[in-house]
């Protein structure tokens, strides 16, 4: 994170942090570059270096809320292929993923609201039984309401403003970045979703992929519970992939579990295979020293 007046270039695979004093960081030991204060100048040569090597380039605005991001527009040698794989996804698939990924995502609700209230997470867990083929029924609208209402107070909502909101969405803003960073290096388009299908959201795959680490969001914005968010919610906010998860039996970080969850998503849709899908699982996850980097 990068949050004061700087000059940020690049010198022999270093980036190189120039404010009141002169700071070098490899750029192998950088995943997720957010610049949050409008007062830094970077060279083209850092730029185009960052985006060759996959690194994620997210942009604060003058409110220091992340506002946009660098998307390369190739992540891989056969990105032509993949993407007109993915126009060809059937519906029949897409209806079959997106059923198992708003199952998963209210189970995890019910899974972190259980702590707080076991009768509504009962709730919950129920209608993670329920959904339905492209959740025709609206599971995943019903558990929010019952969800947020719970673990925030029944007058709070999703529209309105406030330090919960804010850190909210600005948890959601790192964590859709990163798997949009994923969407690409496979060679896909983000534009293109699953569900989300809206003309002028130009990342419609990843706020369908991101669906299910929602609530590894909710569980830290509810830790924190900021009545103002200030940089330290932000700093708490911006080390969020840097959270320990479970993945196939193993414990990593959430930045490198992420590439494997987002594969898995799109290798169920080119098969029609659901069970393909593999989901992090963020509860008692142990020591971070025992953590996969």
């Amino acid at each position: 994170m990068i949050s004061s007046n700087s000059k940020l270039d690049l010198k022999l695979g270093y980036m190189v942090i120039r404010n009141t004093e002169i700071r070098k960081v490899h750029l192998s030991e950088i995943s997720v570059l957010l610049i949050e204060s409008t007062a830094v100048s970077m060279t083209a040569m850092l730029l185009c270096e960052l985006t060759k090597r996959k690194i994620k380039v997210i942009f604060c605005d003058e409110t220091h809320n992340p506002y946009g991001e660098i998307v390369p527009y190739c992540g891989c040698h056969d990105s032509p292929a993949k993407l007109r794989s993915q126009i060809r996804w059937t519906e029949d698939s897409k209806g079959n993923v997106w059923a198992a990924i708003v199952r998963q995502k209210i189970i995890n609700q019910a899974t972190l609201l259980n702590h707080y209230d076991t009768d509504r997470a009962a709730m919950l867990f129920g209608y993670a039984e329920n959904v339905e083929w492209m959740d025709g029924t609206n599971r995943e609208g019903h558990a929010a309401k019952v969800y947020f209402n719970s673990l925030f107070g029944i007058t709070f909502s999703r529209k309105n403003g406030g330090a919960i909101n804010a850190c909210l969405n600005y948890g959601y803003a790192i964590l859709l970045s990163a798997i949009n960073r994923e969407i690409v290096c496979l060679g896909y388009t983000t534009q293109i979703g699953i569900f989300h299908d809206n003309t002028y959201n130009q990342f419609n795959l990843g706020c369908d992929i991101i669906e299910p680490l929602r609530p590894l969001v909710d569980s830290l914005t509810l830790k924190l519970l900021p009545d103002e968010f200030d940089i330290s919610c932000k700093r708490s906010m911006a080390a969020i992939l840097n959270t320990p998860v479970m993945l196939n039996g193993k414990r990593m970080y959430l930045n490198t579990a992420l590439p494997i969850y987002v594969k898995s998503v799109t290798e169920a849709l080119e098969n029609n295979d659901p069970e393909m899908m593999v989901f992090c699982d963020y509860e008692d996850t142990g020591d971070e020293t025992d953590c996969i980097l």
